[in-house]
């Protein structure tokens, strides 16, 4: 486990030739980002400890119509110490996944913060965000809206696209709806900047 690639580099019928997204997962420590991880590869609940560096999984997914799409996720400990790092992960990636625990009401202001913090680096700007609410099974989870409200997503940068997914990594409930909205605006983004270079 952990940084072991395999090297999968599917082209897809009908889209330009890359061989994978790459996308960075983030979050306070604790919230489920490595149980997200490895519940998209092995399709079970890995029982995780706390992430010192990285873990960087490849993982083919088939999305909706039965598209199968790579994603090369890089999962980024959430301790305070490494959160300055983030930064270097996000460069040049197409999406980010944002993992909340949706029980923790008192870390909510301090996911805020970072989830602000890091759509607001100038690299990032545009950069498409799916939000995890993470653990939406237990009985005490905060309600979407509740969770919208407290990390303040109305006031992302309007440019920066936005979806905010119920999810139990446990049993993965959720986290294919999460992944098709992200691959969605991925895929509207990368339209969007060729329509862009055209007009230039």
């Amino acid at each position: 486990m952990g940084n072991g690639l395999s090297d999968q580099t599917p082209i897809f019928s009908g889209l330009p030739s890359f061989s994978s997204f790459h996308i960075v997962i983030l979050g306070l420590d604790s919230a489920g980002k490595t149980t997200v991880l490895y519940r998209l590869q092995f399709n079970e609940f890995v029982n995780t400890v706390p992430t010192k560096g990285f873990n960087t999984e490849k993982i083919k997914v088939t999305l909706g119509n039965s598209k199968t799409v790579t994603f090369h996720f890089w999962d980024v400990g959430g301790q305070e110490k490494l959160r300055p790092l983030w930064k270097s992960y996000t460069r040049c990636t197409d999406g980010i996944v944002f993992v909340v625990d949706s029980v923790d009401v008192e870390r909510m202001e301090e996911a805020k913060t970072e989830l602000h913090k890091i759509t607001r680096i100038s690299e990032n700007q545009g950069v498409p965000v799916l939000i995890i609410a993470n653990k939406q099974d237990l009985r005490n989870s905060l309600s979407l809206s509740e969770i919208e409200k407290m990390l303040a997503m109305s006031e992302l940068s309007s440019s920066t696209p936005w979806h905010l997914q119920p999810t139990c990594a446990i049993i993965g409930d959720g986290l294919k709806e999460g992944l098709e909205k992200l691959y969605d605006m991925i895929i509207k983004r990368r339209k969007m900047l060729r329509q862009q270079k055209k007009k230039r």
